[in-house]
């Protein structure tokens, strides 16, 4: 099928997808909509992020429902407020000669009685964030006894989000006899399990291959140290002067520092994160999409909703926890038929995780160097040549020639254009002048043999500690590993191959920051106790148990004999740390932005 009238939409549809210029329609969309006009059935389509499946639901629903009536007779579930509004006006702009068609979002952030009222006046369809709708069914301000179809969009991202449970209470309320239809970008377990709950013999439809991602994007990767992660950002930036981006973060704070570092040295940046209120969430998107900012600075639940089909890169400022999450990420770019690059900044623990993501999105990754300061110049300089050359002449000026010929009587033709680019040039020159490679090699890895754990390369890379905390004492491996970064100071790489026992645990760090590491934890006390750490020599960093540390030489021989008693643990602390003064006290945390460091001269804004 060629085109949306061979698809069988009514007249009403089609007058408005030619204005909005849609011309043939997207995989998804061929393989979705004839199935949901022939046919009452359920659906569960998988495709990417950005391939048109709002209109592959919108598109049936409008043409199914009736709009004479008032009774709500559609139902969309979203994960984010960002989406829900994104598919409400897309809805609307589908609809927009459905006479008497009225489509209310559903959301928080916004007065709950204004959102009532609307619905109250007669929605035929509702487009509703879960946590917003559920609200609103307790308090008896919506009726969805009577819908007919109901939509889970974006499933896996909302069961990522946690919203397992208000799904679940919210389809409770609605008929069993509905359609349902479920679009997602990934099938994870959690995302079977509600297609198998709450659907009938479904029809599955797969744009590409599960999880894989879309023919439109390029995959990179740029292995650095992780202390180098900021700067290898920015030159990333500056080798591309037309990027048009958004920069993933694991967390809010990351994601702040971030972007408030990126404006500091002068990018057009912005952070987009669930700490923001609504309001400035709203001007910071609406920013981005004018292209008022160039680089958008997020994490992955706030990104939920983008929809800007310019967006030239995705840069993995961190990989993602879960990998499908990088399916997600990619898939902000390479929209609407456009190509786009997702690039992904590493370091050594996380190179094993590329070719995990390989295997999922089906595609291989391009391991590129992160560019040297002469490149930069370069390319910084072409394109303010290209710039200049395509620049239409504002003939305002004509009338200072006079006066700037004479400036520049005595000056030939080669002379000024070096003068000219200059101003710019100097600038980067000044900057990269002598600086430094960020580029590591991976020849020290050895097979990744590493039973899901994290690893770095050889045992002679990294230095294994031993530390008097473990379980017991309420820590697990992650909490305890962001205990060591606050710590230490370090990037939340440097600290890896983290174990934790009952009473005690191991970590490594990089042989490097092995004198900070004991320098810390030497008289350092915890919540009133002394917390002990010292050099294991359990390098591996499996499951073997302790093994001996410093040097072979057994702990109880600097200690006056006998073994330590493991079963008091961390609670007790060693006795020779219990006869050392308390005076020193802990030392003051470091921040936590190392890795953002390095001062540089303000960039012209573009």
């Amino acid at each position: 099928m060629s085109t949306f009238k061979d698809l069988g939409l009514n007249d009403d549809l089609l007058q408005a997808i030619t204005d909005l210029g849609f011309e043939k329609p997207s995989e998804v969309q061929a393989k979705a909509i004839p199935i949901l006009l022939e046919s009452e059935t359920d659906l569960v389509a998988l495709a990417q992020t950005g391939t048109g499946k709002t209109a592959a639901f919108g598109f049936p629903m409008l043409e199914k429902i009736d709009v004479s009536s008032r009774t709500t007779q559609g139902l969309i579930l979203s994960p984010t407020r960002e989406l829900c509004l994104q598919i409400t006006n897309e809805m609307k702009l589908y609809g927009k000669y459905c006479k008497g068609l009225n489509v209310v979002a559903v959301y928080g952030g916004s007065s709950i009685t204004d959102q009532a009222r609307d619905i109250k006046r007669g929605a035929q369809i509702i487009v509703a964030t879960p946590g917003r709708m559920k609200d609103m069914i307790n308090r008896r301000l919506v009726d969805i006894s009577k819908i007919q179809y109901s939509v889970l969009d974006e499933a896996d991202e909302m069961l990522n989000m946690g919203f397992k449970e208000d799904i679940t209470d919210i389809l409770s309320h609605t008929p069993e006899d509905k359609n349902t239809w479920l679009f997602s970008a990934t099938m994870p377990r959690e995302v079977a399990t509600i297609a198998k709950k709450f659907m009938n013999n479904p029809q599955e439809i797969t744009v590409g291959k599960k999880n894989e991602s879309t023919s439109n994007v390029s995959h990179e990767y740029y292995l650095v140290n992780a202390r180098d992660r900021y700067q290898a950002l920015k030159r990333l930036s500056d080798a591309n002067p037309d990027i048009f981006s958004v920069i993933f973060c694991r967390t809010k704070r990351d994601t702040q520092k971030v972007a408030e570092n990126l404006i500091e040295d002068g990018y057009s940046a912005g952070a987009l994160h669930g700490d923001l209120s609504q309001n400035q969430r709203d001007l910071v998107m609406k920013s981005f999409r004018n292209k008022q900012i160039q680089m958008l600075v997020a994490t992955d639940v706030a990104a939920r909703g983008i929809d800007v089909d310019d967006i030239t890169h995705v840069i993995n400022y961190q990989l993602p926890d879960e990998i499908e999450t990088y399916t997600h990420r990619s898939g902000r770019t390479g929209r609407a038929g456009k190509t786009g690059v997702s690039m992904v900044i590493v370091s050594k623990s996380e190179v094993r995780k590329i070719k995990s993501i390989e295997r999922i999105i089906n595609q291989k990754f391009d391991k590129k160097d992160i560019p040297d300061g002469a490149d930069i110049c370069e390319v910084q300089l072409m394109s303010l040549a290209n710039k200049i050359h395509n620049t239409e002449i504002n003939h305002e000026i004509d009338k200072h020639l006079d006066s700037i010929n004479e400036l520049f009587a005595d000056t030939d033709k080669d002379e000024l254009i070096k003068k000219f680019f200059s101003v710019e040039f100097t600038r980067f020159f000044n900057y990269y002048n002598k600086s430094k490679n960020l580029n590591i090699a991976e020849g020290s890895f050895d097979s990744g043999r590493d039973g899901g754990r994290d690893f770095r390369g050889g045992k002679n890379d990294s230095t294994r500690y031993f530390i008097n905390v473990g379980s017991k004492d309420g820590f697990d491996w992650m909490s305890l590993k962001d205990f060591l970064k606050e710590q230490l100071g370090l990037g939340r790489d440097d600290v890896f191959k983290v174990e934790t026992k009952e009473s005690f645990s191991f970590f490594n760090t990089e042989n490097e920051a092995k004198e900070k590491v004991l320098a810390h934890f030497t008289d350092f006390k915890h919540e009133g106790r002394f917390v002990n750490v010292e050099v294991s020599e359990n390098r591996g960093g499996g499951r073997r148990g302790g093994g001996r540390r410093d040097g072979g030489k057994r702990r109880d021989d600097r200690r006056g004999g006998g073994r330590r008693d493991d079963r008091k643990g961390a609670s007790s602390g060693s006795r020779s740390d219990r006869r050392r003064s308390d005076g020193g006290g802990s030392k003051p945390r470091r921040s936590d932005s190392s890795e953002f460091g390095s001062s540089r001269p303000r960039r012209s804004r573009r």
